[in-house]
């Protein structure tokens, strides 16, 4: 075998490991992914009525997520109720919803989990008269619309009612009725005097309320015990709505109103993919960063004034931030990335052995690949010792003759180059001795030789 054969079968052997390394890697990786199903890019959203807020924002989240590869598909629902519905249970319509807090029951808590709560929106109760009422009792007997059935704002009204005594009691004289009905059917109902009382939970900038403002028989509910019911419900804040932030020009409202606002949350079914979380945080924070008439700017999204317990991943995100992959990669690469970490750490760890003997072996291979050809060399210098004057070593000649041409041609890593050149030097050596002997042999010199 010449020492060119040999160098190109020993580069055969490290494409062998290296393929060997491969091969063992994709099986174990074919493993993982089949054991825990890769991050899904198809998403699909509970947002409420097409003309309502949750809608609005749920479509700016997919216009995001978009650019991050990921397809979220807005979903029109009933509302609040509606969207929880989808989430839980055999439906499982959808994989996020927007949700009004208070607007879930205990029952929810083992398929939902919370993201995030976004933004707050106020309570708004108008009635009409000339009478100026602070209390919810103050509508007691009343025909109250308190929004439409599967809506958040009809379950939220009816927790707060009832803390405040009052029931749906139409069979009793002047008893207190509850109406389904919410949005511009409540409004117009108001307006036309069908009904006493109207709840909306609305934002600000909502046309209804201005609408509601500017009318002089219709009032706005300002809460006196405002402050007394976040501590019972704590998915509520106490928020205060100031003269004239509706509408400067017209100055409404034209004082101060203490109101109730709820929080706006984002949900998921509790078996939502970890890495999929930060993508939906981003999202959020580019759409809510901003703040409005009652949130500072970069107060939302926020883990707080929830009801549904909150992911562990959004709990590492609010309190770190995004990891460095989801910083700084785009998400496909990231996602993948942060799903392979469980198999790479361990997978280290087994191969970090063997990365330790490549270097030895490697040595070895270099040296051996050196050191077969000394026993050649050994070999045809103890038998030119022996033979001396009665062989002859024309084969002997031939053989390191071919053997020098070929490291000629051969590469070796510097660091090994002294050993190489031990080997030349040598060849060279016994090479000369060798046609000594032969010289010797025919009783030639090197001076007649030459002549």
């Amino acid at each position: 075998m010449s020492l060119y054969d040999d160098f190109v079968q020993s580069r055969r052997g490290r494409v062998a490991w290296c393929f060997a390394i491969t091969l063992v890697a994709t099986l174990l990786i074919g493993v993982y992914l089949t054991i825990r199903p890769p991050c899904p890019r198809h998403l699909s959203i509970a947002a409420g009525p097409r003309d309502g807020a949750y809608f609005q924002f749920a479509t700016q989240y997919r216009e995001l997520l978009k650019q991050e590869g990921i397809e979220l598909t807005v979903c029109e629902t009933a509302g609040s109720l509606d969207n929880l519905d989808r989430l839980r249970g055999d439906r499982k319509e959808a994989s996020l919803a927007i949700v009004q807090g208070g607007a879930n029951g205990t029952e929810d808590l083992a398929s939902a989990i919370s993201l995030a709560s976004l933004y707050l929106e106020p309570v708004w109760i108008f009635y009409r008269g000339d009478d100026r009422l602070g209390r919810l009792e103050d509508l007691a007997g009343g025909r109250i619309a308190i929004g439409p059935t599967g809506s958040g704002t009809r379950a939220l009204a009816k927790q707060l009612f009832a803390a405040a005594g009052l029931r749906d009691d139409t069979s009793a004289n002047h008893g207190t009725s509850f109406l389904d009905l919410g949005g511009t059917t409540a409004a117009e109902a108001l307006e036309a005097g069908r009904i006493d009382a109207a709840v909306f939970v609305i934002s600000p900038t909502s046309p209804l309320v201005k609408r509601l403002l500017r009318r002089p028989d219709v009032r706005l509910l300002d809460l006196e015990r405002v402050d007394a019911y976040p501590p019972n419900f704590r998915y509520l804040s106490a928020v205060e709505l100031v003269e004239g932030v509706i509408d400067l020009d017209e100055n409404l409202p034209a004082r101060n109103h203490r109101l109730l606002a709820a929080n706006a949350n984002l949900v998921a079914r509790q078996d939502l993919h970890p890495a999929l979380v930060a993508a939906l945080l981003k999202a959020a924070k580019l759409v809510h960063d901003g703040g409005g008439t009652f949130e500072k700017p970069g107060e939302y999204p926020s883990p707080h004034h929830l009801t549904l317990p909150l992911h562990p991943a959004a709990k590492r995100y609010f309190e770190a931030g995004p990891s460095l992959l989801f910083r700084y990669l785009p998400f496909p690469l990231a996602a993948w990335l942060d799903q392979m970490k469980f198999l790479l750490l361990p997978l280290f760890t087994l191969m970090l052995p063997l990365f330790k003997t490549v270097p030895p072996i490697y040595r070895w291979r270099i040296r051996s690949k050196i050191y077969r050809w000394y026993r050649v060399l050994r070999e045809i210098d103890t038998r030119r010792q022996t033979t001396a004057g009665q062989a002859d070593f024309t084969t002997e000649i031939a053989t390191l003759e071919a053997l020098d041409g070929e490291l000629a041609d051969v590469s070796v890593p510097l660091s090994y180059m002294e050993e190489f050149y031990n080997l030349r030097v040598h060849v060279w050596f016994v090479l000369g001795r060798l046609r000594e002997a032969e010289d010797a042999t025919r009783g030639e010199t090197p001076l007649r030789r030459a002549a």
